[in-house]
């Protein structure tokens, strides 16, 4: 059972640089509804993740720092 939340978190902390690398790939773009909205839902899945203890606990200081670095260039995007 152990086992298998190990790999249930690699696979959260896999999705959420999917996050990262989306949003990332977004703020280069021009704004437009669209893009707002791809950058919103993952800032959003993003501060969901942190917030989960279970997630939080597993990233590496790096990891952590680059979503949090992220979520601070999506929201400035959004602005």
């Amino acid at each position: 059972m152990e086992e298998e939340f190990t790999v249930n978190i690699q696979q959260s902390i896999s999705a959420a640089f999917d996050s990262v690398n989306l949003i990332n790939e977004m703020i280069t773009k021009p704004t437009d509804d669209e893009n707002n909205s791809i950058v919103k839902r993952n800032v959003e899945h993003l501060e969901i993740m942190l917030g989960k203890e279970f997630f939080s606990n597993a990233l590496t200081t790096e990891q952590k720092s680059e979503i949090d670095n992220t979520i601070i260039s999506g929201k400035n995007y959004l602005i």
